[in-house]
């Protein structure tokens, strides 16, 4: 069965409905998978064996009874941050152990009308706040194209699990990069909706104005699929913008000439590796040859965008994890009053990365610090989002790379969160604006490991993502499973 490795969501949908194999048989096939290769990569966190099993036997028997459903069978991971009824979520965070979310989150939902099959929930960094997946306070996932090297984060679990093939998609959630740069690291597709057009109700929050699910696949195709599907309104999230999303398979395959290309000159300075840099031109020199008409833009205020978004997002971090102080859910310890317990609590539950950050946005959000701080913060966004509306006016899609650099060794950065935090200076941009964005795997650098190009769009024009993508894809062809998983 490991053609299904190759094939996309509406093949697998068709060989299921043909009877070639049923939803069982795949579901067991990629269990199996997971039970072999997982143990080295460790990308789930939870298996759900039994759930699995179950599910795909009820979409065997929707498909015999001649139901409808565009994930009939097809078996998914799902990021360890958004809630699933019944099911431990954890966050990858101690103090969340042993949490038993009581509802699905609203992609959850829509996922089960759609017949999906839940295959388990997958690692992170703790409360998504890490670009390596070293900061999960339970294991490290590592990156399948060099197993000494991370996937990338903080849905490192969720990039991992597809590109070594451990299910057919995932879903993951982008904050500040965090679908988008493991994506790259990992050679695959990975998608940043616009802010809004996908609920995040369910989704247990790190911060609010930034947080956005995505899909990750091995193909476009299956990216246009699942956005279709988790994305549209939704009256329980206060964010939620008022549409309907389209089929966006449609924009597969369509022409790309005379579509102009915006090449932000901020993101092709010093600090890129070269190998980055060339993969990136050659990409463009692509897609010219494909009709479209390069434009050189600016966005002058890229240089402030990772001091205003550690600014914002610390700070939302901080109010939003005041939650978690051992009363209501997860970990509680003993202490000889209730303020002995909160502290306990926290000290104990939280890891290094997300203290720092609490510490950080209660810092800026201070008495004597907010106007320094966080309302300057706010205003830069403004100017950053400014930047994208007057470069939009010259161009439909903006071109940068995904990461300055190709995935890092595990240890590398984890002492050094600065460094770190650089990881996601092309990618933050994107987040502060509320802009859709898209990493597409661009070829390997001399050490095989995957390159990865950003397709940035306007607001809810993630129809422009997907067209230029899939040419991209096609004229491309990269593999995109290694060859030590592809059997």
């Amino acid at each position: 069965m490991r053609e299904v490795l190759t094939m996309n969501i509406r093949e697998i949908g068709t060989a299921l409905k043909k009877g070639e194999f049923s939803a069982l048989e795949l579901t067991e096939f990629f269990l199996n998978r997971i039970e072999k290769y997982d143990g080295e990569i460790k990308s789930y966190l939870l298996v759900t064996r039994d759930l699995a099993k179950e599910m795909a036997k009820e979409a065997d028997r929707r498909i015999r009874s001649g139901e409808s459903g565009e994930l009939l069978g097809i078996p998914i991971a799902v990021k360890d941050i958004i809630c699933t009824k019944g099911i431990e979520t954890t966050c990858a965070s101690k103090i969340l152990k042993g949490f038993i979310p009581p509802y699905d989150a609203t992609v959850i939902k829509r996922l089960k009308r759609e017949g999906y099959v839940l295959l388990g929930k997958v690692n992170m960094d703790e409360f998504a706040m890490g670009s390596s997946t070293e900061n999960s306070a339970f294991q490290v996932t590592r990156n399948p194209w060099d197993k000494d090297r991370a996937p990338g984060g903080s849905s490192g679990g969720s990039a991992a699990s597809v590109a070594t093939g451990l299910c057919v998609a995932s879903l993951g959630t982008d904050t500040g990069g965090s679908i988008r740069q493991p994506a790259s690291f990992c050679g695959v597709f990975g998608l940043k909706p616009t802010y809004g057009a996908v609920s995040r109700f369910g989704l247990i929050a790190f911060a609010s104005s930034l947080d956005q699910i995505g899909p990750l696949a091995r193909c476009v195709t299956d990216l246009a699929i699942l956005l279709k599907i988790i994305g549209g309104y939704d009256p329980s999230d206060s964010t939620s913008l008022p549409f309907s999303a389209s089929d966006y398979t449609t924009f597969l395959g369509q022409d790309i000439k005379g579509l102009r290309i915006g090449i932000p000159k901020e993101y092709f300075t010093e600090g890129i590796d070269h190998e980055v840099k060339h993969g990136v031109e050659k990409v463009i020199g692509t897609l010219m040859k494909c009709g479209a008409e390069p434009v050189e833009i600016s966005l002058p205020h890229t240089k402030y965008a990772l001091a205003t978004y550690y600014i914002i997002c610390t700070a939302e971090a901080s109010s939003n994890l005041a939650r978690y102080d051992g009363v209501k859910y997860g970990l509680r310890m003993g202490g000889k009053d209730i303020l002995d317990m909160y502290k306990k609590t926290r000290v104990n539950g939280f890891g290094k990365e997300v203290k720092r950050r609490i510490l950080l946005g209660t810092y800026v959000l201070s008495s004597g610090y907010y106007e320094a701080y966080y309302r300057k913060a706010s205003q830069v966004r403004t100017l950053i989002r400014r930047d994208f509306e007057e470069a939009f006016k010259l161009c439909e899609v903006i071109v940068t790379p995904t990461s300055p650099t190709t995935a890092f060794k595990l240890g590398e950065k984890i002492d050094d969160p600065l460094k770190m935090y650089l990881s996601d200076i092309f990618t933050i941009p994107a987040n502060l604006a509320g802009l859709p964005a898209m990493s597409v795997p661009c070829g390997f650098d001399s050490q095989n490991l995957p390159i990865g190009i950003q397709l940035i769009g306007r607001p809810l024009d993630e129809g422009t993502i997907f067209k230029v993508a899939y040419v991209l894809e096609k004229e491309t062809d990269l593999k995109k499973i290694p060859d030590e998983f592809s059997v």
